[in-house]
């Protein structure tokens, strides 16, 4: 399986939600099923099927986290030389020429990006569309609006 880039917070998070699912959720999950089994039959027990429901879905999740974790490249931008290109983990300033618009989006993996934090992945349109550029270029990129230019006013590896 191919790797998959990730942010040295990315993958840090994702560590301490495995953790409280392993040693925090997991361990409840398995005392309300043994007290849902304490009340008697089973097929009609809607405390137990519900409990094992959540189990599913916790080891579901621990699974999920787990073959991520394995599968990521973890990228620290922190320890590269500042050139001013934009690379994944970098966070972008750049201005829309037309409206003047300035916005500072930092390009993550795909399962960090949450836009509403300005976080975006790697692989949406915007980030595709500066990788490789540099510091002071100018770009048109192809979003679902149509095409936008833009100007990158700063890269930074932070």
């Amino acid at each position: 399986m191919s790797k998959v880039p990730m942010t040295v917070v990315g993958a840090e998070q994702l560590r301490k939600e495995l953790e409280l699912l392993k040693f925090d959720r997991r361990p409840k999950i398995t005392e309300a099923i043994a007290s849902a089994r304490e009340l008697g039959d089973l097929k009609e027990n809607a405390e137990y099927h519900a409990a094992r429901e959540d189990q599913g879905i916790c080891e579901a999740r621990i699974r999920d986290i787990e073959g991520k974790l394995s599968n990521a490249q973890i990228i620290d931008v922190t320890k590269i030389e500042n050139t001013g290109r934009v690379i994944f983990g970098t966070t972008v300033t750049i201005l829309n020429v037309e409206t003047d618009a300035e916005v500072k989006y930092r390009i993550v993996g795909d399962d960090e990006a949450d836009i509403k934090q300005n976080l975006i992945s790697v692989n949406s349109p915007i980030a595709r569309g500066l990788i490789g550029k540099n510091e002071g270029d100018e770009v048109s990129i192809t979003t679902p609006g149509g095409l936008t230019d833009y100007e990158i006013i700063a890269v930074e590896y932070i």
